[in-house]
C-alpha cells in the first residue's frame, strides 16, 4: 500500500478543495481519489500495445495550449521526485527533505554559544545519505534543464530497481504530443502542473503497489543524437524494457502552435535521429 501519511494526505484534500479548481501537488497527490477507469487510458505508443506488461498503466494529460521548454523539463523533474516520494525512496517529499536538511546543517558556532553534544553516529550517518541523495538528484535536475535547453525531449524513463534492461519498475513521460511554444504563447507551468498531478490523482496509480526497499533509480532521456550534451552517456542500442510494473504518462498539447517535428515531417521518421541517454549516476534512495 502507499502509505497511511500518503493516503491521509489526499483524503484531507479532497475534503479542502473542489474539483473544479484543484490544488494537488506532487507531495499531496498520493493514493485514493477516484475513479480509475475514468482517468487512465490504454497506452498506444510508436511501439504500439503489444509487449505491454501485465501490471502496465497509462495516464493522458491534455493542456489546452502550447508549454515551453523549460514547462517540458518542469514535468519530467516533478515527475521524477513523486515518483520517489510515492515508491518510498524518499522519506519526505523532496521539498521538504532538502529544507529540513539544510536547516539541520551545523552551523559556525558564535562566542558565548553553548557547546553541545556531538551529533550521534546514526544521525550522522542518515545526513551523509540524505546529503548524498539531495545531491545526486540537484546534478540530475541541472543537467535534464540542459539537456532540455538543447533538444526536443520525446521521452523520459524513471527506472526503478534492477537496471537500465530490466528494472523492477518504469515511468515513461511521453511528450511526443507536446506543442512547444515561447514563453508568451505557452500556458503558465505551475497550472500545468497542478492539472497533471490532479490527473495522476484521480488516477490512483501508486495506492495499490506495496512498500519496497531502497533501491537505485536510473534517469533515461530520449533526444537528438547530435545535440551535444556531454553529461548524459549515449545508448545507441537501448530498447525500453517490456517487463516489470510500467506506468506511462501521455502528455499532450490543444492548438495548432508547434515546434514538435512529429507533427512537422510525420509520426514515422521524425524520431530517427533520437537516441536514448542514460544518466551516469544511479539514484539511491534512503530509510529513516
Amino acid at each position: 500500500m502507499a502509505g497511511p501519511g500518503r493516503q491521509e494526505r489526499a483524503a484531507d484534500l479532497l475534503q479542502t478543495e473542489p474539483v473544479e479548481a484543484p490544488t494537488v501537488t506532487p507531495e499531496l497527490a498520493a493514493g485514493r481519489g477516484g475513479s480509475s477507469a475514468a482517468a487512465a487510458a490504454a497506452f498506444h505508443g510508436p511501439q504500439g500495445p503489444a509487449g505491454r506488461a501485465p501490471g502496465s498503466r497509462s495516464v493522458s494529460v491534455a493542456f489546452p495550449g502550447p508549454v515551453t521548454q523549460q514547462g517540458c523539463c518542469h514535468f519530467a523533474c516533478e515527475l521524477l521526485k513523486h515518483v520517489l516520494y510515492q515508491r518510498h525512496q524518499l522519506p519526505l517529499p523532496y521539498e521538504q527533505l532538502a529544507y529540513f536538511y539544510r536547516r539541520a546543517l551545523p552551523r559556525q558556532p558564535q562566542d558565548g554559544d553553548a557547546i553541545k553534544k556531538k551529533p550521534h553516529s546514526q544521525d550522522l550517518g542518515s545526513s551523509r545519505k540524505c546529503q548524498q541523495l539531495l545531491m545526486e538528484l540537484e546534478g540530475v535536475f541541472r543537467h535534464l534543464e540542459a539537456m532540455f535547453n538543447l533538444t526536443l525531449v520525446p521521452r523520459v524513463l524513471i527506472l526503478l530497481g534492477g537496471n537500465a534492461m530490466s528494472p523492477k519498475e518504469l515511468y515513461e513521460i511521453n511528450l511526443e504530443g507536446i506543442s512547444v511554444s515561447n514563453a508568451e504563447e505557452s500556458l503558465q507551468t505551475p497550472s500545468c502542473v497542478r492539472k497533471l498531478f490532479h490527473s495522476l490523482f484521480l488516477a490512483d496509480v501508486f495506492s495499490e503497489l506495496q512498500a519496497v526497499p531502497v533501491m537505485g533509480t536510473i534517469v533515461m532521456v530520449q533526444g537528438h543524437r547530435d545535440c551535444g550534451i556531454d553529461w548524459f552517456r549515449p545508448k545507441l542500442n537501448y530498447k525500453v524494457p517490456t517487463r516489470g510494473r510500467k506506468l506511462t504518462v501521455n502528455l499532450s498539447c490543444g492548438g495548432n502552435s508547434s515546434t514538435n517535428p512529429s507533427t512537422q515531417q510525420g509520426v514515422t521518421s521524425a524520431w530517427d535521429n533520437y537516441i536514448w541517454f542514460q544518466a551516469p549516476v544511479t539514484v539511491k534512495g534512503f530509510h529513516e
